[in-house]
């Protein structure tokens, strides 16, 4: 069931919903989702949800699973629960130690434009899966330099 309280709307743990969502505001998903997610504000995923989704949002944060690509014009943060496979763009990324991600990274203010630009503007050296460092709470502006 998902619920709107303030200007968030809510996917209770009980629920399993399937579709387009767009939300304006804030939405947290606590339970299971299955297709793509636009929001002009934040996504939220939490502890124990899934998403089988694309996500785009200005912010993702992810406590909970996420299979599939998420884009965020301001930042994504990986917490310690999170699990990510899928590839991720966005201006700003944090990574707490403890969270997994597959996929590729394209983090920095020219990101989202190269995406924007499509797929042979955004292509380039990407960094090695050993390059991306599990650390505390980190806000990155740019790709890790060798």
């Amino acid at each position: 069931m998902a619920e709107s309280h303030n200007g968030e709307t809510i996917i209770g743990p009980d629920a399993m919903i399937k579709g387009e969502m767009s939300i304006e505001n804030r939405a947290r998903i606590l339970g299971r989702f299955e297709g793509t997610i636009r929001s002009k504000g934040q996504v939220e995923v939490a502890d124990k949800a899934t998403c089988k989704a694309v996500v785009e949002a200005g912010t993702v944060q992810v406590d909970g699973t996420v299979e599939g690509n998420i884009t965020a014009t301001d930042r994504v943060q990986l917490n310690a629960t999170a699990r990510v496979t899928g590839d991720l763009v966005a201006a700003k990324l944090i990574v707490t130690e403890g969270a997994s991600f597959t996929g590729h990274v394209s983090v920095g203010p020219n990101a989202l434009k190269a995406r924007a630009a499509g797929p042979a503007a955004a292509e380039g050296p990407r960094p090695s899966p050993a390059a991306i460092e599990h650390a505390e709470p980190k806000e990155h502006s740019a790709p890790a330099k060798k």
